[in-house]
């Protein structure tokens, strides 16, 4: 027997009788939650221009940053066999400014690591042969935008003024800049080719006899 209406629709629910069908409670408001957003009115005669950030909250040290998967597994492979080339690349990784920018001499870098000097110099002489590094001046360097990038706004180097008002050529562009590289009669052969459109990386590899592969 049914327990429908006659007419086949689905039988009212009794008041006072709770549905058996139980509601998701409501996930807590968290970091990552999306504003709804606010209207603003501007002032006659004013625009306003909308464009994506270029930074987030929802990194450790809450530093927006791009890193190339196929560098970084080239860079494992390549450097499998020295792998104190890996402690340093990942600490420059790390402590870059937007667009790359690393101020650091050796002497800093191999205070940090606790290392001697000649040891992080010759790092940096890898890094450099190899194309992710290239030295912009004393104590300046830039990681190659095609294997990782900062991104955010341009800060000021060492000796620049900062400038009172950012706009948008402040705002760090991935494909800018290596169109720049690209255009930059001074950049370094290998650093160009890395940063070269369709750029291939091949860590080449043979057998030592022993079954572990060397470079």
């Amino acid at each position: 027997m049914s327990s429908g209406t006659p007419d086949g629709s689905a039988a009212p629910q009794l008041p006072g009788v709770p549905s058996r069908r139980r509601r998701r409670p409501k996930p807590p408001p968290t970091a990552y939650s999306r504003s709804s957003g606010a209207t603003i009115d501007l002032p006659v005669g004013h625009a306003a221009q909308v464009f994506p950030v270029g930074s987030s909250t929802g990194f450790i040290g809450e530093a927006f940053s791009m890193d190339s998967l196929e560098f970084m597994r080239w860079a494992g492979l390549r450097y499998d066999d020295d792998r104190f080339v890996l402690v340093v690349l990942f600490t420059l990784m790390g402590s870059q400014k937007p667009g790359g920018l690393i101020e650091a001499t050796h002497e800093d870098v191999a205070a940090a690591l606790g290392y001697s000097r000649p040891h992080i110099s010759r790092v940096f002489n890898v890094l450099e042969a190899d194309g992710a590094l290239r030295k912009l001046q004393r104590g300046i360097y830039q990681l190659n935008p095609a294997a990782s990038l900062r991104g955010g706004l341009r800060e000021p180097c060492k000796g620049e003024r900062k400038r009172s008002k950012t706009g948008a050529s402040d705002r760090v562009e991935q494909l800018d800049l290596l169109r720049e590289i690209m255009e930059d009669p001074d950049a370094p052969e290998a650093f160009r080719a890395m940063a070269a459109p369709g750029a291939k990386l091949h860590a080449r590899k043979e057998s030592d006899g022993e079954g572990k592969a060397t470079s």
